[in-house]
């Protein structure tokens, strides 16, 4: 151990002498903020976020509906998603006064392209489950008797408002019965249109 101990001092001296230096291994910096490191993140990753943020410029958020019968102004409507069948007869005018819409189901949330029958029966050979939103009292619905009708019967009639209900049962007084249904194009106020949209729903 001393034969050792003499060996090192013996090199420390040499090399002292030689004016070598040791030098100490370099240190690593430390990082002045340890969770700066947390912060980063990649461009990729951050577009991804916010795509996914961001709605869809190309989805859709509405519903187009097809309102046919007794409405005063039946057409396609278009609403907001999550409207429902009442929001679909409004849009449409809403329904001929004194028509009875009981047995539709106005709460019903739209389906986007569907059809809504108000007052009137499925096309024939169709079947009921088809007709989405026709109503079953509808379907029923008698036809209204141009010959017996009252004012408020025929206000009910597409295309038709109490002048020209007045003016029917004015023209029944004055002529007498009807004895067709093309004879409506007599009465003042009803042209061809008029009584294309009529025909379906009167009887003699």
């Amino acid at each position: 151990m001393l034969v050792a101990a003499g060996l090192g001092v013996a090199a420390w001296w040499v090399v002292g002498a030689d004016g070598g230096e040791i030098v100490a291994p370099a240190t690593a910096t430390p990082m002045t903020d340890p969770t700066a490191a947390l912060d980063v993140v990649p461009e990729a990753d951050t577009a991804s976020a916010v795509a996914l943020e961001e709605p869809s410029e190309t989805g859709s958020a509405v519903v187009v509906i097809d309102v046919a019968g007794k409405v005063r102004r039946p057409g396609i409507v278009t609403l907001p998603i999550g409207s429902r069948v009442v929001d679909a007869i409004e849009a449409a005018g809403g329904a001929r006064r004194g028509l009875n819409l009981t047995a539709l189901n106005l709460a019903r949330l739209l389906i986007d392209g569907e059809q809504i029958l108000v007052g009137i029966p499925p096309p024939t050979g169709v079947a009921a489950a088809s007709a989405v939103g026709s109503s079953s009292a509808g379907a029923t619905a008698a036809l209204v008797n141009l010959n017996s009708a009252t004012e408020t019967d025929l206000d009910t009639l597409p295309g038709v408002g109490p002048v020209t209900a007045a003016a029917i049962l004015q023209w029944r007084t004055d002529n007498g019965a009807f004895t067709s249904v093309d004879e409506l194009l007599e009465v003042s106020g009803i042209g061809d249109a008029t009584l294309a949209d009529i025909a379906p729903f009167v009887t003699i």
